[in-house]
């Protein structure tokens, strides 16, 4: 891809050599004439944020479903924050801070109303038709779902995004269960159905790990999620500060703020201490990602894929306090009697609608009835999971209330 020598010239002073280059992009699916203003990475952000799928999010909930206050996070707000994380990331080892940006604003895009409950409730019912993950929708929204260009479905975005989109948790084969023992086109039959169809026709590299800002990326949602549910947990009043205690590195950014601030009160307290983990948890990850940086010396972005190793990453120390933290966060937060309660009225919704809209496709919009096959089949099982996995929480219930004929958050 060309772009301006000026262009050219303030990306040699930004970027290290290891980062993802715009003029080295491998391009598009469907190829395009490329802007004049706008690197292709930027381009990619900038369709990202223009989609259907993203205004979505405004609406899709995290842990708490949308009618249980307005506070609280929602994968818009979640995803956005972790734009921020991933840039500031970027920023701190020269990587291409556009495409972490566009990474981060699109992972959550395959979600389901309802967070995690109404992903296990999907692929539940889902089992007997290929089932229903949540990254592999993403995959699916992004080179399918959205209808807004003349000459393709998807939003064609470049190779390097949706690489990133794709191996964001690290090489996809190895995840396969027994991949070593299956040859190659083995273990690519066992991934899910759009990852399988869209490798086949633009090869990403299954293989090895995704680029840098791919990883930056991944850890920036680990970053966000973990410290904001935090926040959001202690807002509901599901634990206190000093139920936090538990957690060592936790305890021991309560007892920095309270020493210089005794008099704090609680809402800032809680603000000044999850600042403090977030800050943390960054220079933890920019500390470790230039020691594996300086030991792996990579001179292009294909070494940072051909490494054994992601080369982004937490300190052996600061993994450890994460999982601390998230296992506090899954007794006191995830597994909450008062989350539980709502998650079974979730699970409930999604279930009730699937099976409704399998057996009858005339109960869906026209624009999705139309590509709907004959009832109870495995193509408009699939059709029935894109409808609903693209719901918002509101327009779940509201669709529920409408074919049940009755109110289930009122029962």
């Amino acid at each position: 891809m060309a772009q301006s020598p000026r262009s050219v010239a303030i990306m040699s002073e930004i970027l290290a050599p290891y980062a993802s280059w715009p003029e080295e992009s491998r391009g598009r699916l469907h190829p395009e004439p490329e802007s004049e203003t706008r690197s292709i990475f930027q381009r990619d952000r900038d369709r990202i944020i223009h989609s259907t799928a993203f205004r979505r999010l405004m609406h899709k909930t995290q842990v708490f479903v949308s009618t249980e206050g307005d506070h609280y996070r929602t994968r818009l707000t979640h995803s956005i924050e972790v734009s921020q994380i991933a840039r500031g990331l970027s920023r701190g080892l020269s990587l291409n801070e556009d495409l972490a940006e566009a990474l981060a604003l699109a992972h959550d895009f395959g979600h389901t109303p309802f967070g995690h409950t109404g992903e296990d409730a999907l692929n539940g019912v889902m089992e007997p038709f290929g089932g229903f993950d949540h990254n592999d929708q993403t995959l699916r929204i992004l080179v399918k779902l959205e209808r807004r260009y003349a000459e393709f479905d998807g939003l064609n975005l470049s190779w390097e995004t949706i690489e990133g989109i794709a191996k964001h948790n690290g090489p996809v084969l190895s995840c396969v269960p027994n991949a070593v023992d299956m040859d190659q086109s083995a273990a690519l039959e066992e991934l899910p159905l759009t990852l399988r169809e869209y490798n086949k026709i633009n090869d990403l590299e299954l293989h090895s790990f995704a680029g840098p800002e791919a990883q930056a990326a991944a850890l920036a949602d680990d970053i966000a999620y973990n410290n904001h549910d935090i926040d959001d947990g202690l807002r509901a009043g599901l634990f206190t500060i000093d139920d936090l205690r538990e957690v060592p590195h936790v305890a021991e950014a309560i007892d920095v703020v309270r020493k210089r601030y005794p008099d704090l009160e609680r809402t800032r307290l809680i603000h000044e201490v999850v600042r403090r983990l977030i800050n943390g948890m960054v220079t933890d990850v920019l500390d470790e990602s230039r020691r594996r940086i300086a030991n792996l010396d990579p001179q292009s972005v294909k070494d940072i894929r051909a490494a054994k190793s992601a080369v982004v990453a937490f300190s052996p120390v600061m993994s450890e306090a994460e999982k601390c933290l998230k296992a506090f966060l899954f007794k006191h937060l995830y597994r909450h009697e008062s989350v539980a309660r709502m998650r079974k009225v979730a699970h409930q919704v999604v279930v009730e609608l699937f099976e409704r809209m399998l057996g009858q496709p005339s109960d869906m919009p026209l624009e999705w009835r139309g590509a709907a096959s004959a009832p109870n089949t495995k193509a408009t099982a699939r059709i029935v999971a894109d409808y609903i996995a693209g719901m918002t929480d509101r327009y779940a219930f509201n669709e529920h209330n409408r074919l049940f004929k009755t109110n289930i958050l009122e029962k």
